[in-house]
């Protein structure tokens, strides 16, 4: 029976893959010869809300199609999508050339496909789905009674007997597995941190919006990263900076935490003399933490031999890494979308 659709693309997180995901999955496989699965957030470190990365994400989808029909997975076309939390055009670009790779492999260069988007218009969220004109919308909603955030909560809790049933029994087998890593358990205590720590402003009038101040120091080719000593993001590689104090001004606040945090042979007045630009960095959702804004500032030194540095303070370690080096995977929070905002796409 022909399909009304060539193509339908299907765009989450999937953390985990739920059967609200697979609702929607089954109802692109019933109107469209082939559906592409983009699964977002592909590259960021592991956190309580990224737990899983790609590869597992996308394990745990092909699995659960596994024992059904045997021309479903065979229809079922995966791909990694990157984050631009602060560029909707580069996103929708980057949307666009998965899909055209994607659909390149149906082998059907000689015809003219019918493509189209699935997801649900009306969800605040969804706005994404206007980014694209060129394909039909199809307007379906996730199970209401299914949030991922609820389940994610739940694992973390060690809870999870509540979450057989709202997730394919193939995923929910992958989840017992992995709770017995060590980096599920690393991921709980930052689960029990992040709960601490909203509860110690939850009595609050209303709920605060946090400001802190990064800095991206760039010579010959090189930023300046620090290893974070303590969680959330424990491990991972960050940009120099941190809370504004109560009597700092936003410029002397990001000076302060880089001379702390990287002891970096560079006097405070020429590390301003060299600053280029700065932006702020707002996505409502950039950190676990709850809402916190960052002004970012673009330092560009001088070329030539690198400034000794060493970790101080809040950093486990500082050094200078190459700019063709570093991954999202890597970084914490939004920072290395801060890095491109600044350099380009590197």
């Amino acid at each position: 029976m022909k399909k009304q659709f060539s193509y339908l693309v299907f765009i989450g997180r999937f953390q985990p893959f739920h059967i609200g995901h697979k609702e929607v999955i089954d109802k692109a496989l019933e109107m469209a010869d082939h559906v592409i699965v983009l699964v977002g957030s592909s590259f960021q470190p592991r956190s309580i809300k990224n737990p899983f990365n790609f590869e597992e994400r996308k394990a745990m989808i092909e699995a659960s199609y596994l024992n059904l029909d045997n021309s479903l997975p065979r229809r079922l076309l995966i791909a990694p999508l990157q984050d631009q939390r602060y560029n909707d055009q580069a996103w929708a670009a980057s949307v666009q050339a998965t899909v055209d790779r994607e659909s390149a492999k149906l082998g059907w260069s000689d015809k003219p496909l019918k493509g189209g988007i699935i997801g649900h218009s009306k969800d605040e969220s969804s706005y994404y789905l206007q980014l694209f004109p060129q394909w039909e919308i199809v307007d379906h909603a996730l199970n209401e009674i299914v949030h991922a955030t609820d389940i994610r909560t739940l694992y973390f809790e060690k809870k999870v007997r509540f979450i057989e049933g709202v997730v394919p029994r193939e995923v929910n087998n992958t989840l017992l597995s992995f709770m017995a890593t060590p980096e599920y358990e690393e991921l709980c205590e930052e689960q029990t941190f992040i709960e601490k720590y909203k509860k110690s402003w939850a009595a609050a009038p209303h709920a605060p919006t946090f400001v802190t101040v990064d800095a991206v120091v760039v010579q010959s080719g090189h930023v300046l990263l620090i290893k974070r000593k303590a969680s959330p993001g424990k491990g991972l590689w960050a940009l120099p900076g941190g809370f504004v104090g109560q009597h700092e001004k936003l410029e002397d606040a990001m000076i302060r935490e880089l001379r702390e945090e990287t002891k970096i042979k560079v006097p405070a007045p020429v590390l301003k003399g060299s600053i280029k630009a700065k932006e702020l960095f707002d996505h409502p959702t950039r950190s676990l933490r709850g809402r916190t804004v960052t002004q970012a500032f673009y330092i560009e030194l001088v070329s030539g031999k690198l400034p000794a540095v060493k970790g101080g303070d809040d950093a486990a370690e500082a050094k200078w890494v190459l700019l063709s080096h570093i991954r999202e995977e890597e970084l914490f929070e939004d920072h290395f979308s801060i890095v491109q905002q600044f350099l380009g796409k590197i």
